[in-house]
């Protein structure tokens, strides 16, 4: 394990229980940490307290259903817990701990702006993302570069708090971003960032991650920019039903677009108008943006009010943590951790 910026790389590789205990044995004292604090910090962001044993059935819930979906990364939550020292219960907790948290109990401020940009005769494909969440998770940001011992595919990952998934790349040259909508009945099954996990194990293009997203038993809605060197594929899932918004240059931040799920929409009318401002702002200056722009342009682009998010000294609101650009055709993930607005890009390759 290096570290770079407060930012663990850690390398793993083997099947998924050596992964999982690979990446909890490194990361097993901040993976302690993260729980013993207010049990991840959901007691300082929820507004009823909640414990371990109370969670119990909805932990069993989660694992049962992806479990049943995805053995592999079963067995990676189960190997986590071994490196780590901590409980199964407690590694599937990190797998979950958004999911627990709905968003009926958490009202959202804001969560994140992504865009994709399509290969042209100067410039690649590239897919970029600010990351805004609450908790104050940046002190948590950890890079994954995975090789599975039956494939030849490596992917990298961007996670957070012991997560197995959240927004990678892989080998392929597969890039995978995500934002958060709020609307349906939030139920137990594979958990997004599980299941970006296991479309970036599995699949080569955006066509094929599409396609394998559209069999997993999704829980909770989500937005997801999917891009590989020539293709950009922006998706909405609601009640486990996922509608394609567009396939080309992309914009999303936080409320629904396609027309068959605007009206379920549950985003708050003051974070309505926030996810609006970013939509609106973001697709303004990518109008007047080079293809040429370099990747310090788009850096500056997701640190423009009110695309970034400052922190404002409250744990329960979100706030960027991190902002990325992925190019596909590089294999690479530019990272900068934290506040981009106050850090040095950090460069990661396969």
């Amino acid at each position: 394990m290096t570290d770079s910026q407060q930012v663990p790389v850690i390398d793993c590789a083997g099947d998924s229980f050596t992964i999982g205990y690979q990446h909890g044995s490194r990361l097993a004292p901040r993976l302690r940490s993260f729980l013993d604090d207010s049990l991840c910090r959901l007691n300082r962001v929820l507004p009823a307290q909640v414990t371990l044993s109370g969670l119990r059935p909805e932990i069993a819930a989660y694992r049962n259903a992806t479990t049943s979906a995805l053995p592999d990364l079963a067995e990676e939550v189960r190997g986590l817990a071994e490196g780590a020292r901590i409980t199964t219960e407690e590694a599937w907790l990190l797998q979950i701990r958004r999911e627990l948290m709905g968003y009926r109990r958490v009202p959202t401020g804001g969560d994140c702006t992504t865009y994709s940009r399509v290969e042209t005769a100067t410039h690649p494909t590239l897919l970029a993302q600010t990351v805004d969440l609450n908790g104050d998770l940046d002190d948590h940001i950890a890079v994954l570069r995975i090789r599975h011992h039956d494939s030849a595919r490596q992917v990298l990952l961007l996670s957070f708090g012991g997560l197995l998934g959240y927004l990678g790349i892989n080998s392929d040259g597969l890039a995978i971003g995500l934002n958060l909508v709020l609307g349906g009945d939030w139920q137990p099954g594979v958990p997004p960032y599980l299941a970006i996990r296991h479309l970036l194990d599995t699949c080569a293009t955006a066509s094929q991650a599409v396609d394998r997203l559209r069999t997993l038993p999704l829980a909770g809605s989500r937005s997801l920019t999917i891009v590989d060197p020539h293709d950009s594929r922006c998706l909405e899932a609601l009640n486990n039903d996922i509608r394609l918004v567009t396939h080309g240059d992309s914009v999303h931040t936080n409320h629904f677009l396609h027309p068959d799920f605007a009206d379920h929409d549950e985003l708050n009318i003051f974070a309505r108008n926030s996810s609006a401002r970013r939509l609106d702002t973001c697709t303004a200056a990518l109008d007047v943006l080079p293809s040429t722009a370099a990747i310090a342009d788009h850096f500056d682009l997701l640190c423009r009010p009110p695309i970034r998010i400052p922190d404002h000294g409250d744990i329960q609101r979100e706030r960027t943590v991190a902002a990325v650009v992925l190019i596909p055709d590089r294999r690479r993930l530019h990272l900068r951790p934290g506040d981009p607005f106050h850090t040095e890009t950090l460069t990661f390759a396969l």
